[in-house]
């Protein structure tokens, strides 16, 4: 396995980035496999429509570990066709070319908890998106448990850090809003409990999943800060380091549901709104006590974040 390709397929992402960065400077082979190219210094690129099962087999390599990162359109509709169809296609590579495979997931299937959610948590989704989470998990799982595959889930709880400009909501609301001099915004519920997990915990999380024997045909938390944080709480630490005030506005569901008239995005988000509403509390205690990896408190967390996307000139300097 020392020489074995790590391949990322799904590459264009917050994950992707993170993870490339972590394998890269442990001089691990990378290719990045997506639908474009994204080129980046000491890494192989490959296109491929993950959907297409000859695409998929064309890029995983013998004895190679892969890493399933992709992100589909927010759109109940694409997330019903087109995700069976990409797990199905990237087991059956994997089968075929002896490869590990390393899938990154969310919690989405757990639906509302009363309480941390752990990897025993049973899946009860309370949307239609986490039906197709709940299905395609188990659809790995059952293989990996048969002794068909060796692979591993790595769920994440909502993400925040580095390469999450597209897709976090700390971003969106709080982060490029106050660096714009705007007031913060926060969904639903400032003052509930909400753990967040930092990307380079994730990168660094991945690898060492990958390269442990023993992680496979199992559920892993990815190391998360505990106890949760808090929106109000959150707002402060960025505005006190940006130099803004800690003002903040509430979208409430209502005026979610309006914008979802407009906006296919927000309409589609409406069904996950108890995650904001609700605590919504991550426990990773399991895999700290395996690898004794700490997760990156939410002040650093939030400080490196704010640094990183400085120094990429995403926000004003």
């Amino acid at each position: 396995m020392i020489n074995a390709k790590h391949i990322i397929l799904g590459a264009g992402g917050a994950i992707g980035n993170v993870l490339a960065d972590e394998l890269v400077s442990r001089n691990e082979k990378v290719t990045l496999v997506g639908r474009t190219r994204h080129s980046r210094p000491g890494v192989e690129t490959a296109l491929a429509d993950l959907s297409i099962s000859e695409h998929v087999n064309r890029v995983i390599e013998e004895s190679s570990t892969v890493y399933l990162l992709a992100g589909l359109q927010y759109k109940l509709s694409d997330w019903q066709e087109f995700w069976p169809k990409i797990m199905q296609n990237t087991i059956t590579a994997c089968k075929t070319k002896n490869a590990k495979l390393v899938f990154f997931d969310n919690v989405y299937m757990y639906g509302r908890v009363h309480g941390a959610m752990t990897e025993d948590t049973p899946y009860n989704p309370c949307s239609k998106k986490g039906e197709v989470r709940a299905k395609i998990a188990d659809q790995l799982m059952s293989e990996a448990k048969a002794g068909n595959i060796k692979a591993l889930i790595a769920r994440s709880a909502d993400f925040y850090g580095p390469y999450s400009e597209k897709s976090s909501v700390p971003f969106f609301l709080v982060i490029k809003r106050l660096a714009d001099g705007k007031k913060a915004q926060w969904l639903v519920n400032a003052r509930s409990n909400h753990s967040f997990t930092f990307t380079g915990d994730c990168g660094k999380a991945l690898y060492l999943l990958a390269m442990s024997d023993d992680a496979i045909n199992q559920v892993w938390h990815l190391p998360t800060a505990s106890p949760p944080i808090t929106g109000e709480q959150l707002i402060r630490i960025a505005a006190e380091y940006l130099g803004k005030k800690s003002e903040y506005a509430i979208l409430s569901k209502w005026k979610i549901r309006i914008g979802g008239i407009f906006n296919y995005t927000i309409r589609e988000s409406y069904e996950m709104l108890y995650q904001n509403e609700y605590d919504y509390i991550f426990d990773s205690s399991k895999f700290e006590r395996k690898f004794g990896l700490k997760p990156t408190s939410y002040r650093t967390g939030i400080i490196e974040t704010l640094e990183h996307f400085r120094q990429r000139g995403i926000i004003n300097k």
